[in-house]
């Protein structure tokens, strides 16, 4: 193909290239160059032998999967096909149920407008990390150097770059079930899972005497409250007596000079608590925890902003300081004029205090329906059950209905359990098997972020008359 002569004569060496030079130099690239099918050179064995084949990494090869995104994309396929789903699977927020504040949109929106594009500093905006100083010494009543603070693209890499710190290969480190992709960061990190199974009876929340016997040789403990997957709250005496017990531990090897017991507080989740319930964390209850407890925060649960992608750290700065590195090397910082956003908002209390106010009821109410309808259920002698909401977008739920089933099939998982309240009932739940707690009993997750009320109103009468065939 032959190009006009002005085109010729264009600069090839100039950064800016005249369209018409870019467009008529891709259609004759286009026109001469012979398309490569490279799906036909991919190997169609089966996962394993193609991963022996390829010769991946032991990490990569033995990952698994999102237990949840993997629910909630046949989730979106059946609600694409025109089912009727009352969605409450993956932990996120339906914008038009819930949105993020105002005053965080217009800033990161004004942020943008201003240039504010480019890389941020490895260890966060300035800006963010004193907001996050003056929030914490605020309203949790703890006052730490700008030093301690790290922002990362969300909580995740921050939970990751923790392990990577302080978790050698083989290290303990000891965490209650249901848990929240603890199993997975012990594969990341080649740490040796030691997983404390909790029950009802303590709202799945673990207790000091569930993990005595395992403290003596972790070298972390991760512990999350409120708690994704159950929506219940560490109490003040519960948390303060496993603090304790981490730093009776950590006193011990410090006089035999042996490695520190850390402590992952996982509190993405804290602006969230309801009823009686209140927040607590280590260095509150138990000071000297300061020294060994690292912080997991952000944005993204307690104001919708899943998607902006601001979490951080608060840990003591020799901690701190490694986090900022690994997290550099991957590049997982949070965009600029989202942290900025994230700085503007936390600073406006008003603004915050605003837009809880609407928030937490909308949240609660979502939550509290589901509960009174499935104990009215119960009272009606339908077999499920139900733990009084707590905290956080989630609603611990038992569909009792394993041994029990038509003619002479039974339910022997909690996933055909799943697959029946989804299939006749259009009410998607999440089997507490993806957090790691393998025991069939019927318990699920139920997320109320992605749901409105309506949805929720029109699918419980679903569940009832279902369960109502298994009485």
């Amino acid at each position: 193909m032959r190009l006009p002569q002005r085109i010729l004569m264009s600069n090839p060496g100039s950064m800016f290239q005249p369209k018409e030079y870019i467009v008529l130099y891709s259609l004759a690239f286009m026109t001469t160059m012979k398309v490569l099918r490279a799906q036909e050179y991919f190997p169609s064995e089966s996962h394993a032998a193609t991963a022996e084949k390829l010769g991946l990494s032991t990490c990569a090869a033995g990952l698994i999967g999102s237990e949840i995104l993997k629910i909630a994309g046949e989730i979106r396929a059946l609600i694409a096909s025109g089912r009727s789903i009352c969605n409450l699977t993956v932990g996120d927020f339906a914008p038009k149920e819930f949105r993020i504040p105002e005053a965080l949109e217009m800033a990161v929106v004004d942020a943008l407008h201003a240039g504010q594009t480019n890389y941020p500093p490895s260890d966060g905006m300035l800006e963010l990390r004193r907001a996050v100083v003056d929030q914490y010494e605020r309203e949790l009543g703890l006052a730490y150097p700008v030093d301690a603070v790290v922002i990362a693209s969300g909580a995740r890499p921050i939970i990751y770059a923790a392990y990577r710190a302080v978790v050698d290969p083989g290290d303990e480190v000891l965490y209650p079930l249901p848990s929240w992709n603890n199993n997975h960061y012990c594969h990341l990190a080649g740490a040796t899972k030691v997983e404390v199974e909790t029950g009802p009876s303590t709202n799945f929340l673990p207790t000091a005497s569930q993990l005595r016997p395992y403290i003596r040789s972790a070298r972390m403990v991760a512990l999350n409250s409120p708690l994704n997957p159950t929506g219940t709250v560490l109490g003040e005496q519960q948390l303060r007596e496993i603090v304790e017990l981490i730093a009776e531990e950590n006193r011990r090897r410090a006089a035999a000079g042996e490695r520190t017991l850390f402590l992952l507080w996982d509190q993405v989740y804290w602006n969230l608590t309801f009823g009686d319930a209140r927040h607590h964390t280590p260095p509150e209850l138990v000071p000297e925890s300061a020294a060994w407890t690292i912080f997991v925060d952000g944005i993204s649960k307690s104001f919708a902003a899943t998607g902006l992608r601001v979490g951080w750290t608060v840990a003591p700065p020799l901690i701190a300081t490694r986090m900022k590195d690994i997290l550099g090397h991957v590049g997982a910082w949070a965009p600029r004029a989202e942290q900025l956003g994230a700085a503007h908002l936390i600073n406006n209390l008003a603004a915050v205090r605003e837009y809880h106010a609407q928030m937490i009821p909308a949240v609660r109410a979502r939550l509290d329906r589901i509960y009174d309808a499935l104990m009215d259920m119960k009272a009606d002698g339908l077999p499920c059950d139900a733990i009084s909401p707590q905290g956080a977008i989630y609603l611990s739920a038992r569909f009792d209905l394993i041994g029990r089933g038509d003619g002479g099939a039974k339910f022997t998982t909690n996933d055909a359990i799943r697959h029946l309240l989804l299939e006749e009932a259009g009410f998607a739940v999440v089997p507490f098997q993806a957090f790691g707690r393998f025991r069939d009993d019927g318990w699920m997750r139920l997320s109320i972020g992605a749901a409105s009320l309506e949805q929720i109103d029109e699918a419980l009468p679903r569940v009832r008359a279902l369960l109502a065939r298994y009485k």
